[in-house]
C-alpha cells in the first residue's frame, strides 16, 4: 500500500468495514478497545502521574516525553481524575487507574480547592502554587465537580462527595443568575460574577455567558446527580438542559457561542467580513461543540429520567444533521472546525479538523445510528468513514495517542506536543468507551 494515495487508502478502509457491517461490530469494537488500551491509556498512565509534586503532568512532546514547565489547569487535572476513575471501573485489574484517580483527587482537594474563599483555582504551577490573579470560572469548577462525582462513584470515598457538594453550593451561591437563569462564567476569587467594563476590548468574552461553560455544567450536574439525587441539583440540571436546548441552540441547529446575561446572542453577522474574522472566537459555528452537545443533552435527559423527551431528541438530531450538512468533509471524512453564515450565504471558515471534534463525532454518529438506523443521513456509514479518517489521520501508531488535528489539513501537527493544558485524554477516552459499548450491544441484537 506504500504507493497508494491517502484518499484511496481511506476508501479501502471504509469499504472494508462497510462490506462487513453485519458481522464486524464485535471485531471493530475489539480493534478500538485495543487502540484505547495500548495506544491511548498506556501512553498516558501511569507516566502522567506527577509523583514529585502531585496531580498530573500536562505537557508531553510528540514522542511522549515530559516537556516545559508543567503548569496545571483545573480543567486538565480534573479530566485526568475523571478518566482514571472511569478506566478503573472498566479495567479494575489495572491498579494504577484507581491509584491515579486517588492521586489526582488529593491534588484537587489540597491544592486546587481554595480553602479560604471556596471554589477551584484556575491555574497552578507544577508545585501547586496559584498562578495569576486567583480569579475563577464556572467552566473550571464544573470540571472539578465532574471529576469528584466520578471519583466518588468509583471509589466510594465520602470525602470526594462532600467536596463535590461543597463545590456545587459554592458555585451556585455566587455564579447562578436568579433572574435570567444559568451561570456566569467569569468569577472573582469569592465566586461573584465579574462585570464587563465599558473599555473591555470587543473581542474579549469577559462578562458574557457562553455555551461551553453551560454544556459542561450540564455534564457535571448529570454526573453528580447520578451519585447525589438532590432536589436542588435536579432543578439546576433541568434548568441547564432547557436553557441550552431552547435558548442557546439556534433555529438553524447550532450553538450560539457567547450571549449577554439575558441570553441575547453576541453576533457580528451584520458587520464587515474583516470585523467578523477579528471576532471569530466569539461568533462562529463550532461543529465539534454541536455534535458534542447533542450527546450531552440526551445524556442529561436520560439521567433525569425524562420519558418521551421528543423535544430534546428533535433538537439534538437537528444539530447532528446540520453538522453533517454544512461541516462534513464528504471526500475524506471528518468535521471541519468552523463555519459562518455571512450576508451572502454560509461557508466553511476553518477547514482544519481538531481531534476532540472527531472524537465527539464518533460518539454522536453511532448514537444516532442506534436511534435512527434507517435515516437517510446514514449515520453508521459516516461513523465508519470517520473512524477510517481517525485511524489514518489522527492516531499516531508510532508514538501513541492522537495528534491535535488531522494531518490531512495540518501535517505540521505530527511533531507538535501530544499533551498540553488544553489537550489531554478525556474527549477521546469518553468517546471510545461509549463507542465500544455501543458496537458490542449492536452485535448482540
Amino acid at each position: 500500500m506504500k504507493n497508494l494515495t491517502f484518499p484511496v487508502i481511506l476508501a479501502l478502509v471504509v469499504i472494508h468495514f462497510s462490506c462487513q457491517k453485519e458481522d464486524t461490530n464485535a471485531h471493530l469494537a475489539d480493534q478500538i478497545e485495543h487502540h484505547l488500551r495500548t495506544e491511548v491509556l498506556d501512553k498516558w498512565y501511569p507516566q502522567a502521574m506527577d509523583i514529585a509534586d502531585g496531580g498530573f503532568l500536562s505537557a508531553f512532546s510528540y514522542d511522549f516525553k515530559p516537556v516545559g514547565d508543567q503548569e496545571k489547569m483545573i480543567v486538565t487535572q480534573s479530566r485526568h481524575v475523571w478518566t482514571n476513575a472511569k478506566a478503573a471501573e472498566r479495567y479494575p485489574e489495572v491498579a494504577h487507574y484507581s491509584e491515579g484517580a486517588k492521586h489526582g483527587f488529593v491534588f484537587l482537594r489540597d491544592k486546587f480547592w481554595d480553602a479560604e474563599n471556596g471554589g477551584f483555582f484556575w491555574l497552578l504551577d507544577k508545585k501547586g502554587n496559584v498562578k495569576g490573579d486567583s480569579a475563577k470560572t464556572a467552566y473550571g469548577n464544573a470540571f472539578g465537580i465532574f471529576a469528584l462525582a466520578a471519583y466518588y462513584n468509583q471509589s466510594g470515598d465520602p470525602e470526594a462527595l462532600d467536596l463535590a457538594k461543597k463545590a456545587f453550593y459554592w458555585l451556585d451561591s455566587g455564579a447562578h443568575d436568579p433572574v435570567h437563569k444559568g451561570y456566569f462564567q467569569h468569577l472573582d476569587r469569592y465566586g461573584k460574577p465579574r462585570v464587563r467594563p465599558a473599555d473591555t476590548p470587543s473581542s474579549s468574552d469577559l462578562g458574557y455567558k457562553d455555551q461551553n461553560s453551560s454544556i459542561h455544567l450540564l455534564e457535571a450536574f448529570a454526573e453528580l446527580y447520578q451519585v447525589w439525587p438532590d432536589d436542588m441539583l435536579r432543578s439546576r440540571l433541568e434548568e441547564m438542559l432547557i436553557l441550552i436546548r431552547d435558548s442557546i441552540v439556534t433555529d438553524q441547529g447550532h450553538l450560539t457561542l457567547f450571549l449577554y446575561p439575558d441570553w441575547k446572542p453576541v453576533s457580528f453577522a451584520d458587520s464587515a467580513e474583516a470585523v467578523i474574522e477579528a471576532h471569530h472566537q466569539l461568533d462562529h459555528v463550532s461543529f465539534g461543540h454541536d455534535v458534542e452537545t447533542a450527546f450531552l443533552m440526551l445524556e442529561a435527559s436520560h439521567v433525569l429520567g425524562l420519558k418521551d423527551d421528543l423535544r430534546t431528541l428533535e433538537v439534538a438530531k437537528k444539530m447532528v444533521d446540520q453538522a453533517l450538512k454544512l461541516g462534513w468533509d464528504d471526500e475524506k471524512g471528518g468535521f471541519y472546525d468552523e463555519g459562518y453564515y455571512f450576508k451572502d450565504g454560509y461557508r466553511v471558515t476553518r477547514s482544519t479538523k481538531n481531534w476532540w471534534a472527531q472524537a465527539e463525532g464518533l460518539n454522536s454518529l453511532l448514537l444516532f445510528h442506534e436511534l435512527y438506523p434507517k435515516d437517510p443521513n446514514d449515520y453508521y456509514g459516516k461513523f465508519l468513514q470517520l473512524w477510517g479518517y481517525t485511524d489514518a489521520c489522527l492516531i499516531d501508531h508510532e508514538y501513541g495517542d492522537w495528534y491535535a488535528g488531522g494531518l490531512d489539513q495540518q501535517p505540521e501537527l505530527k511533531t507538535a506536543n501530544k499533551g498540553h493544558i488544553w489537550k489531554g485524554i478525556y474527549h477521546h477516552y469518553r468517546s471510545l468507551d461509549a463507542v465500544i459499548e455501543r458496537l458490542r450491544k449492536m452485535e448482540e441484537e
